[in-house]
């Protein structure tokens, strides 16, 4: 019975005994064996009640076992929704509850937090470890290993992920079967990926460019992966001279060029190295070609379409661009105000549309019909320009989302914490340029008239209450924040004024 992702990703695998993922301690799965764990798990789903359309929401530990839940949920047709492993669970219960998730997988140490949530709302919950261990995969082991495959649509949806805008709740962006292949055989065609490809993934798979980029493309292509369980510097190092290409976000990049060991030599052999998930700084890509003879390809993508462009395989990879649209994808400046096409050179919204652009917003329907235009065109919310000679450049948000090390991040929640802390009269959180991660969180504080702020205690507050990649990396006590003749607060007059707080200075 068809199931397009399943068959093009996982189904064409069936009976290789060729490896697919080499892991840290030197053993090796094979597409076979992965397979089989995948069948296992699918068998588990549907015993525990699991339909087709059914939500499943995992907060896991990178392991394979991890990555065959996602293979498991794609054939038994169950709607996969990872989640940050940094997430509290404060944070998850929203997930849970929005998405409707009929089961939740967890590691055993969060358990016992997310158990009387999931008992609540309704949903079975599971355990599975970084080690591979758990309820699920107890369960598992005594399956069949072969599952026969849900049939499912193109347009049926395969996977959930929320995303955080500037204002309001997290939406669930919905991304159907064709949403998640159409890109992967695009990209692997346009990155010109083949069978003999070993990526070097270090990137969490909780993540569009860990799972919906870098491991679905070697899926699509037959490659393997050296899968690591986190970025490692020395197992990067390590492990690079078995690698063809890699994937990272612009702090793998930096971390590297700190260590002496990264040399001209160790990257030789290597085919490509890809850049995404925030601004790669046009320094890093001076450095990393001068020190290596290899230009990093950066490219641009969405949680809610995948990647939209990249700069080119063959031809000049420009810094401080993205690139051209991909095969397939169209992509337009407009006028934010009345929607008309600008022409070359001027700034203005980015609009995509294509296979890659997903369905809407669960439950969200105004949200939906905002943002993706009844033509199909997406309106990103980045700002962005197209240069004489075709290339994207991305100019900033007309939002006030922050993309640190890969992560979205919702200020108004930062500002949420802030504010409620004592001595505060109000708060403003911005994102500024960091060498590491693109962007890091920075937190504007209004005391109270005549209060003396304890910026360590509010920070230890923003630490119990957030997931680690939102805490601000300083706060600063200021007089008051400026605003326009309307009262609203003026985020980018701040963000000029402390761009460089974290950039390294010159000497």
């Amino acid at each position: 019975m068809p199931n397009p992702l399943y068959d093009s990703l996982f189904g064409i695998h069936a009976g290789k005994t060729t490896p697919f993922l080499h892991l840290q301690d030197g053993s090796v799965i094979s597409h076979s064996d992965f397979l089989e764990k995948a069948a296992r798990l699918a068998h588990v789903l549907t015993e525990i009640g699991l339909e087709p359309g059914d939500r499943l929401a995992a907060q896991l530990q990178k392991s394979p076992e991890a990555l065959a839940l996602y293979a498991a949920c794609v054939q038994a047709g169950v709607i996969f929704l990872p989640l940050n492993t940094a997430y509290t669970a404060d944070e998850v219960t929203y997930f849970i509850e929005n998405s409707g998730a009929r089961c939740v997988v967890c590691d055993d140490k969060s358990a016992d937090d997310l158990k009387p949530i999931a008992d609540r709302l309704g949903a079975r919950l599971e355990t599975m470890n970084a080690d591979g261990g758990g309820s699920l995969t107890d369960q598992a082991a005594s399956m069949p290993a072969s599952f026969d495959t849900v049939s499912r649509a193109s347009d049926d949806l395969a996977a959930f992920l929320y995303t955080s805008g500037t204002t309001g709740r997290s939406k669930g962006a919905m991304l159907t079967q064709d949403n998640l292949l159409s890109n992967a055989l695009t990209l692997g065609d346009f990155w010109k990926f083949t069978s003999d490809d070993v990526l070097l993934h270090a990137l969490p798979i909780f993540h569009t460019h860990g799972l919906f980029v870098a491991t679905n493309v070697i899926l699509a292509t037959g490659g393997s992966m050296i899968f690591l369980p986190k970025f490692d510097l020395d197992a990067m190092i390590d492990l690079m001279p078995k690698a063809t290409t890699m994937m990272g976000v612009p702090t793998f990049y930096t971390r590297l060029l700190d260590d002496a060991r990264f040399t001209k030599d160790l990257t030789a052999h290597m085919r490509l190295f890809v850049s995404g998930s925030a601004p790669l700084l046009a320094e890093t890509h001076v450095q990393f070609e001068k020190r290596t003879g290899h230009r990093i390809l950066e490219r641009y993508g969405m949680t809610e379409t995948n990647m939209n462009t990249s700069n080119p395989y063959d031809g000049d990879r420009r810094a401080g661009t993205v690139g051209f649209p991909l095969p397939g994808v169209e992509l337009k400046i407009t006028d934010p105000a009345t929607g008309k096409t600008l022409p070359h050179g001027d700034v203005g919204q980015i609009e995509v549309r294509g296979p890659n652009v997903f369905k809407g917003y669960w439950q969200m329907p105004e949200k939906t019909a905002a943002e993706l235009r009844e033509d199909g065109f997406f309106i990103t919310g980045d700002l962005g320009k197209l240069d004489d000679d075709g290339y994207v450049h991305i100019v900033g948000r007309n939002k006030d989302l922050i993309i640190s090390g890969g992560y979205n991040i919702y200020p108004k929640e930062i500002e949420l914490v802030l504010d409620e802390q004592p001595g505060v009269l109000e708060s403003a959180v911005i994102g500024v340029p960091h060498a590491d991660f693109g962007e890091t969180v920075l937190g504007l504080i209004v005391p109270e008239h005549g209060a003396s702020l304890d910026l360590e205690a509010i920070g230890e507050a923003c630490k119990a209450s957030l997931a680690r990649f939102k805490h601000p990396r300083k706060l600063i006590e200021v007089e008051d924040l400026p605003r326009n003749t309307m009262g609203k607060v003026q985020k980018n007059v701040l963000r000029d004024t402390y761009r460089d707080v974290f950039l390294p200075v010159d000497t």
